[in-house]
């Protein structure tokens, strides 16, 4: 009997972060040029804010855990999640 194997769905989620990463990488270079700007516009999201010193503690006496999370979805990360996805129905 032959095995046979099916789309990875852990290929797709690698995937899928890696044209999120390139995404953005591509944005945040591309900021400073004027007619490729709009890569990097984006918004943040964030539990916590570190730059006001906000962000969600708990203190257990001897061990003080800090959690915090900030996600920056822009224009660049979106056409870099949507192009693997591509990819990855093209394989």
């Amino acid at each position: 009997m032959a095995k046979t194997y099916g789309k990875n769905k852990w290929a797709l989620f690698l995937l899928i972060l890696a044209g999120i990463v390139i995404g953005s990488f591509v944005g945040y270079l591309t900021k400073d040029i004027k007619i490729l700007s709009w890569l990097n516009y984006g918004m943040d999201f964030a539990i916590g804010d570190v730059d006001k010193n906000n962000i969600v503690s708990l203190n257990l006496g001897v061990i003080v855990l800090h959690f915090g999370l900030r996600i920056k979805i822009s224009i660049g990360s979106v056409i870099g999640a949507a192009s693997s996805i591509f990819i990855y129905k093209r394989l």
